[in-house]
C-alpha cells in the first residue's frame, strides 16, 4: 500500500519543487573553489621569497594559514556567506574544514566551553580527522611496502 503512494508523493513534491541551476552552481563552486585555492598558492609563494621555506617545506605552513584565515572569516561571519553563493567550492578546500570546526563551535557557545565547545568542535570535523589519519596511514604503509620490494 505504502509502495503506491510513494510514486505519488514523489510527483507532488517535484511538481512544487524549485529547478536548480546546476550548470551556473557548479560554476560557482568551480570559480570560488579556484580562487581559495590560488589565494594558497600566494600564501606559499609568500612563504617561500620571505621566510626560509623550500616548495617542499611551505605546505604545512600554507595550510595552517588557510585554515586559520577560514576560521576568522568564519568568526565574522563571512565564509558562511560565501558557502551559500559559492556551495562545495569553498567546502572542498582544506578552508572547509577550519570552517567547520568553528561553525561548530559557536553554534555550541552557549552550553560552555567544556560542554558545548569542547564536546561539539570537532562533531563535523571529526570524520575528516578520522578518515585522514587512518588514509594517511595506510599510504604511508603502502608507500613503505613499495620502498622495501624495490618498486620505488
Amino acid at each position: 500500500m505504502s509502495q503506491q503512494k510513494e510514486p505519488l508523493f514523489q510527483a507532488e513534491t517535484s511538481r512544487h519543487d524549485k529547478k536548480r541551476p546546476l550548470v551556473k552552481n557548479c560554476i560557482k563552486a568551480f570559480v570560488v573553489g579556484g580562487i581559495i585555492c590560488t589565494i594558497g598558492q600566494l600564501v606559499t609563494v609568500l612563504l617561500i621569497i620571505y621566510f626560509p621555506f623550500t616548495e617542499q617545506t611551505a605546505g604545512n605552513p600554507t595550510v595552517s594559514i588557510m585554515v586559520f584565515l577560514s576560521m576568522l572569516l568564519t568568526g565574522f561571519g563571512l565564509y558562511n556567506k560565501l558557502g551559500q553563493f559559492a556551495g562545495a567550492g569553498s567546502a572542498v578546500p582544506v578552508t572547509g574544514f577550519g570552517n567547520a570546526v568553528v561553525s561548530a563551535a559557536i553554534e555550541h557557545r552557549s552550553e560552555g566551553l567544556v560542554l558545548g565547545v569542547g564536546g561539539n568542535i570537532f562533531k563535523l570535523a571529526g570524520s575528516v580527522i578520522v578518515y585522514g589519519v587512518v588514509s594517511a596511514f595506510f599510504l604511508a604503509l603502502i608507500k613503505t611496502l613499495l620502498i622495501q620490494w624495490g618498486v620505488l
